[in-house]
């Protein structure tokens, strides 16, 4: 494996070269680059993963990872070109597709909520109601996180910039640094983001209404063009991600799969119990809702029912012309048969 580091607007990029296996010959390699929103490892476990195993390898992929920062800059770099594929959330998908960016979802990652909105401890703040007139803060401020938080609060009848308001603060120690100046109230974040603030010392607990789980979180991306005219790149990606995908889920797998993911970021490899820890509470996230679809299928309804949330909440205008065009499940069920062979 080859490693370098650039860096790219406001994060550091973690590139990783996909490892060259026994049946692909160097000179068949296909270079290709996958960008994520955060830097961790295992928030793409399965990208690390099928690395690591040489799965995308076998498909004549060899796969650079980028760390840029949030779903926004993630659709940016796709529609410039500068990636194949990435893991956007389906809040700024469908914000994007409003614009005229043909973005598609083609993978299901976060099959069940990975966000939520946390409080410290102690506070006195029990449920959503108690963020009237508060701050909610954020990694960022076009993620997937600011949509599903939006789509919270509108549940409970509360606008933005009326109700509560944004902040920016970013995440893990300058999440912690606002919650202890007393500059935000609660944060919107993901299962990951939850577990850092935790192990640093930030002891928080998640107010979300249990029925927001169903809200399905980042996933697997491309642009339209690509699926028009490099489909076979697509169907590569597809079968070797969703082989990592079901790799990882294997627990008699897991020495490896920790292994890979060390290798992807090791920072978050440093404490391994920490390490096991957040996997384990991201893994479960990506769990399909229908297993009987298998693993990365996408639930039509509620992409109605995100798409409601954003025109609610001002950051669609309307509807779109074609909900129908901004995902599709026929990409997972490609790589469910190569999984499972």
């Amino acid at each position: 494996m080859t490693t370098r580091r650039t860096f790219t607007k406001l994060l550091a990029a973690i590139p990783v070269a996909g490892l060259l296996s026994t049946g692909a010959l160097a000179q068949d390699m296909r270079d290709i680059t996958f960008v994520q929103p955060s830097p961790s490892a295992i928030n793409s476990f399965p990208v690390f993963v099928a690395i690591g195993e040489g799965f995308f390898a076998d498909e004549g992929l060899n796969v650079t990872v980028e760390a840029i920062n949030g779903s926004g800059a993630v659709i940016q770099a796709l529609s410039a070109g500068q990636a194949q594929f990435g893991r956007p959330g389906p809040g700024p998908i469908l914000a994007a597709r409003s614009r005229g960016v043909e973005v598609v979802h083609i993978y299901n990652v976060a099959a069940r909520s990975n966000f939520g909105i946390a409080v410290q401890e102690g506070s006195d703040i029990q449920d959503i109601e108690g963020l009237r007139g508060k701050v909610i803060g954020t990694g960022t401020a076009d993620g997937a996180e600011v949509g599903f938080a939006r789509n919270v609060m509108s549940g409970a009848g509360l606008t933005a910039g009326t109700d509560y308001e944004f902040l920016t603060v970013g995440d893990g120690g300058p999440a912690t640094a606002a919650f202890l100046n007393n500059e935000i109230d609660a944060y919107s974040a993901s299962t990951a983001d939850t577990a850092i603030l935790n192990q640093r010392g930030m002891a928080v607990r998640d107010i979300t209404p249990a029925e927001f789980g169903r809200f399905f979180g980042n996933g697997i991306a491309t642009m339209a063009d690509t699926i028009a005219n490099d489909r076979e790149l697509v169907e590569a990606w597809s079968r070797a991600f969703a082989k990592g995908h079901a790799f990882a889920l294997d627990d008699a797998n897991r020495e490896a799969v920790l292994k890979h993911l060390a290798d992807g970021n090791p920072q978050e490899g440093e404490d391994k119990e920490f390490q096991s820890a957040l996997f384990d509470a991201v893994r479960s996230k990506t769990i399909s809702t229908s297993p009987e679809n298998g693993l990365g299928w996408y639930p039509a309804e509620v992409w109605a029912e995100w798409q409601d949330a954003l025109v609610t909440g001002g950051e669609i205008a309307a509807p779109l012309d074609d909900l129908s065009a901004a995902w599709t499940n026929e990409f997972a069920a490609i790589g469910n048969a190569a999984a499972s062979e």
